[in-house]
């Protein structure tokens, strides 16, 4: 056989097997989540928050950090989806290729390793700085600063498949580079920026590093940005740290809940990405 054709067959084979652990992998986790966490899994979780004792067994359920999590993580992901789009916006429309330009992408590609719990810690030292204790504010400023790098870069790549054509087309009719970027390039980049903000949602609410210390951890609802909020991470890291083995399966049937939450909002966002790909211009 030709040496060419071995060297393909290698190389296919080993794609195959990467595809086939990472895939099963995946699967193996979901399946000991649902496994696991479908038996414990009731209506009182999802509708009560946790009654006194409930971390040693009794009654209640994680009500609190359902609410908490879709507070912070969608809070988080507008803030950072204003900050995002313009920076966006402006490397593409502004900078263009410039040194400047391609500082910024190298300091976002770093800030986007960062590990999620330096940017808990750097937001804990100016809340206690300022004599604040921990809450959902800084609970969503600590996500922000997160996704914030990710929903950037996201967006820069998506904004850099638009057509150079409809940008000459705008220009060519008397529009300004604001005007381009706003009402011709953001339209048709709409289904990549959906994406890259759904991206950045999901990260957002299943951390649990950077939120430890800022947002702090608490049985109630948070009823405003300056109250403690619970999170599903959080949970489930103190469920599955109780000696109580009924607890500890409660905290199996919250990553599966935590799961579900992820799990619609990607399909939400391929069905809305789908939609809005109808009119982008190819």
């Amino acid at each position: 056989m030709d040496k060419r054709k071995l060297e393909e067959n290698f190389f296919k084979i080993l794609m195959m097997a990467s595809t086939f652990i990472v895939v099963g992998s995946l699967f193996a986790v979901f399946a000991v989540v649902v496994w696991k966490g479908a038996p414990a899994l009731n209506l009182s979780m999802i509708t009560q928050t946790p009654k006194g004792g409930y971390y040693l067994g009794k009654e209640g359920g994680i009500l609190n950090a359902i609410v908490g999590s879709l507070y912070l993580a969608g809070e988080a992901t507008a803030l950072a989806f204003v900050l995002s789009l313009p920076i966006a916006l402006y490397l593409h429309e502004y900078a263009g290729r410039s040194r400047f330009a391609s500082f910024i992408r190298l300091s976002l590609d770093v800030a986007a390793g960062v590990p999620s719990i330096v940017y808990g810690a750097v937001c804990f030292i100016f809340m206690l700085s300022l004599g604040m204790r921990a809450s959902l504010l800084w609970g969503i400023i600590a996500v922000a600063l997160l996704i914030l790098p990710i929903m950037t870069r996201a967006m820069d790549e998506v904004l850099s498949m638009v057509p150079s054509k409809l940008r000459e087309a705008s220009y060519a009719l008397g529009a300004t580079k604001l005007e381009t970027a706003l009402k011709v390039v953001s339209k048709q980049a709409l289904p990549g920026i959906l994406t890259a903000v759904l991206l950045a949602f999901g990260r957002g609410i299943g951390d649990a590093a950077s939120v430890l210390f800022t947002a702090g951890f608490s049985d109630r609802i948070p009823v405003s940005l300056f109250d403690p909020a619970a999170t599903l991470p959080l949970a489930v890291f103190f469920q599955l740290g109780t000696p109580t083995p009924e607890v500890q399966q409660r905290a199996y049937a919250s990553g599966l809940i935590l799961l579900i939450l992820i799990l619609s909002f990607s399909v939400a966002s391929r069905l809305l990405t789908r939609k809005f790909s109808k009119f982008v211009v190819r």
